[in-house]
């Protein structure tokens, strides 16, 4: 609730290892809300969020070391190199790595071997994604939580983080990204759903859906009228 609004109602969703889960709504739909009820940054005033069968509220530090979040904008350190930041972060969540290993997730995470050494402030949007990718990596993350990831990405860089999520899946990771980005949602998810509301309107296989479709759906949905060409 906020100032007795409902930020989400009734809202039941699952994802499940290997599933890529695309939220897409307008701003407002509550998809940030349900992302941060996850990583338990709000206490949620009914119901109860889980995060491999523990409850967030319960085990706010054990559950945190199954996650890696990516927000639209990663905090990483400016004035340290992609390695640095890597190590510093991989270390909170209690893994040590020597420098060749480090080196060898962000690769792994498409960033650059020219880059590795370089600092975060030089890197463009896409670049310090890559290393978010890397952290989640390192971590061994079980769950990734992605809010407007690909805002702000240029076509390439965008379609270089969607390959970076099939990676994790195919690695079992349970990913949900909050996304205004349809083409981007039909491309990487299994599964999709559209929020309004705080409520979620309708569900997707994402195989089961043409994008023309998804496209229509969500128009309806957020009772936008269609623009004929």
């Amino acid at each position: 609730m906020y100032g007795g609004q409902k930020a989400l109602d009734h809202l039941n969703l699952n994802v499940k290892e290997g599933d890529i889960y695309c939220l897409l709504g307008a701003n407002g739909a509550g998809k940030t809300t349900t992302i941060n009820l996850l990583l338990g940054f709000i206490e949620p005033t009914s119901g109860t969020a889980f995060i491999n069968q523990l409850n967030v509220q319960e085990n706010l530090k054990h559950t945190k070391k199954f996650l890696a979040y990516i927000p639209e904008n990663l905090m990483l350190y400016p004035s340290l190199t992609a390695v640095e930041n890597l190590d510093y972060f991989s270390g909170i969540a209690g893994k040590t790595f020597s420098t060749p290993e480090l080196k060898g997730f962000l690769e792994e995470a498409g960033l650059q071997s020219e880059a590795f050494s370089k600092r975060i402030s030089t890197f463009s949007k896409g670049m310090r994604q890559k290393v978010g990718i890397a952290i989640a990596l390192a971590k061994e993350a079980k769950v990734l939580l992605l809010d407007e990831p690909t805002s702000g990405l240029d076509p390439k860089a965008s379609n270089e983080f969607g390959r970076l999520l099939r990676k994790l899946k195919d690695k079992k990771v349970a990913t949900l990204m909050a996304t205004h980005d349809l083409f981007r949602a039909k491309e990487v998810a299994t599964h999709i759903g559209i929020m309004k509301d705080g409520q979620l309107k309708q569900q997707f296989v994402a195989g089961d859906i043409s994008l023309s479709e998804l496209e229509s759906a969500y128009l309806n949905t957020m009772d936008y009228k269609e623009v004929a060409p």
